[in-house]
């Protein structure tokens, strides 16, 4: 525990000291510690449950919002509602993350519900990081759950990953994109031990000539199982590509299963998957330049997952 409050404490020392006034919001073990709104960034706290409002103004460029929470204490389960409201035209990077220490013989969990309005031609960079921690024999949950209703001409990105040490998750993304919107998400995964992971991605594309590409990369190892579940909706003239590929090594379990759905003449809806073990060519490669194969396979599972 005494690690994570020192990444608690170098989290604070990063906001403030790399980009100072940025807004952000900091939530530990349930309960918010600190907030700080800017001249185009207000943070507000909901008055009738736990979360808080983020009013970006319109014409707001190159400005950052930091979101993370942190558990240090077994047994806790946490449940947040966090909104935010990006005005026309805007241009901001918002990031978001949790981290689990958990040296107890309880569950701790944290179930964040994040909802996106992104108005007219705005543009938003989301970056969402999930880890695990801890000695404890208690459970490990985040279950994170994304709202995207995305404006005429407006682009999100999303990058969300979970690297490590999260025994459970469950979680849900929905988008729903209006005119000429764009969508991008990049979903990075790793499970081990007996972890399960499982990921809803469902996109309405609803507005004339919307777009969005999902990429999905993951490694399961030991006994972990991984469920893929992308839906992609096409209810317009738009286009989709869906593309998931992931390494099965050990006794682990994976699954993809595509839904595509075209409800319009010029909807152009694509899915590719592939699902293999790490190429033997590859490691034998590496084992000549003197790595082990454990080595080896680390190599190549990092650069998967870069």
């Amino acid at each position: 525990m005494e690690n994570m409050e020192k990444d608690l404490l170098q989290t604070i020392a990063d906001i403030r000291g790399f980009m100072p006034g940025s807004a952000f919001s900091l939530r530990k073990n349930g309960e918010g510690v600190e907030r700080h709104s800017t001249e185009h960034v207000r943070i507000v706290a909901k008055l009738d449950k736990p979360g808080i409002d983020i009013y970006v103004d319109d014409n707001t460029v190159g400005e950052s919002v930091h979101i993370p929470v942190i558990l240090t204490d077994s047994g806790i389960k946490d449940v947040v509602y966090n909104d935010f409201y990006i005005g026309a035209n805007a241009d901001v990077e918002i990031i978001a993350g949790c981290g689990i220490h958990n040296d107890g013989c309880n569950t701790s969990q944290h179930d964040g519900i994040h909802t996106f309005h992104i108005g007219k031609n705005a543009k938003v960079h989301y970056a969402e990081k999930h880890y695990g921690e801890g000695n404890g024999t208690g459970g490990r949950i985040l279950n994170p759950v994304t709202i995207i209703h995305m404006d005429e001409g407006s682009y999100a990105k999303l990058d969300m990953s979970q690297i490590k040490g999260v025994d459970s998750t469950i979680r849900k993304t929905e988008a729903n994109l209006g005119a000429k919107a764009k969508l991008v998400i990049n979903e990075k995964l790793m499970t081990h031990g007996n972890q399960k992971a499982h990921s809803d991605v469902t996109v309405n594309l609803n507005g004339e000539e919307s777009v969005v590409q999902i990429v999905s990369r993951s490694v399961g190892k030991d006994d972990s199982i991984q469920v893929f579940h992308p839906i992609a909706v096409g209810n317009n003239k738009s286009r989709a590509h869906i593309q998931c590929d992931s390494i099965i090594m050990d006794h682990a379990k994976i699954s993809s299963i595509p839904e595509i759905a075209a409800n319009h003449v010029d909807a152009e809806i694509i899915h590719e998957a592939a699902i293999g073990k790490i190429n033997s060519d590859q490691l034998v490669k590496l084992q000549t330049f003197g790595l082990s194969v454990e080595e080896a396979e680390k190599v190549i599972v990092d650069g998967f997952l870069k």
